[in-house]
């Protein structure tokens, strides 16, 4: 009798060479060149420099003081989170005479963090506070410096329907008509295609699972609505409430129809 004494190679075995760009024992399998994302979400993972993050996802600077509040930790812990958090470039501080604001560094981690919320999972409701909450962040809330929630989406799908948006792959093209509809809500939209950041990108709303507008463009809006007192921000992070003036200043200027 014979016996087959065969067998598929092992990388590494004895006798065996590992395989050309197969890091060896002790080695780093990172590729140089590449990114090193495990700093940035690191930072991220904690729950309550999550919390954090996301209370500024407001687009205002806020104290550490209430950002401990939100997170749910002390004083001293919130202001180690924060040096963390400014020494990994994901926040910056703004300083009144004696007193430090804090904000997210710009819209790449506003964005990072929006796509974060796509792909997780809802906090659970356990309270009508809670419940109350949740209602208003999906009628209408800032994302950063723009307009999302149900209010957000239903502008961005009248300038489409109304055909002052054209959708494009990764952006949105405005037509004259959508320009004549801005400068009525008082956009200057020659001075906002000046910014350096995109113009008219269209962005994904986690909760509605819909296109909202963002960019140079959206946050222009969106400053143009609140010095309008069309929204005005409520006592929860992020919320903001559409007025009755508002609710009929959209439909006249843009068409939106299903605001009530």
């Amino acid at each position: 009798m014979t016996h087959d004494r065969t067998h598929a190679a092992v990388p590494g075995a004895a006798g065996d060479a590992p395989e050309p760009g197969t890091p060896g024992i002790g080695e780093s399998a990172e590729i140089a060149g590449d990114a090193d994302i495990a700093p940035v979400a690191a930072l991220i993972a904690d729950g309550a420099r999550a919390a954090m993050l996301t209370a500024l996802l407001d687009g205002r600077a806020l104290a550490a003081g209430e950002l401990a509040r939100i997170a749910g930790v002390s004083a001293p812990t919130a202001s180690s989170h924060l040096a963390r958090l400014l020494d990994g470039g994901l926040v910056t501080v703004v300083k009144q005479g004696r007193h430090r604001y804090y904000r997210l560094a710009g819209p790449d981690v506003a964005r990072t963090l929006e796509v974060l919320a796509r792909i997780s999972g809802r906090v659970a409701v356990r309270s009508l506070r809670q419940s109350r909450q949740a209602r208003l962040l999906r009628e209408a809330r800032s994302c950063y410096d723009h307009l999302a929630g149900r209010v957000g989406v239903e502008l961005y799908d009248a300038l489409v329907r109304e055909g002052g948006l054209i959708e494009a792959d990764g952006g949105c093209l405005l037509t004259v008509s959508g320009a004549q509809a801005l400068s009525e809500l008082g956009v200057d939209v020659d001075r906002v295609r000046r910014a350096r950041r995109r113009f008219a990108p269209d962005c994904l709303d986690w909760l509605e699972r819909r296109p909202h507008l963002g960019g140079a463009l959206g946050a222009a809006v969106l400053d143009r609505l609140l010095a309008r007192e069309w929204l005005v921000r409520g006592t929860v992070p992020r919320a903001l409430r559409l007025t009755g003036t508002g609710r009929e200043g959209l439909e006249r200027i843009f068409g939106c129809k299903d605001l009530n």
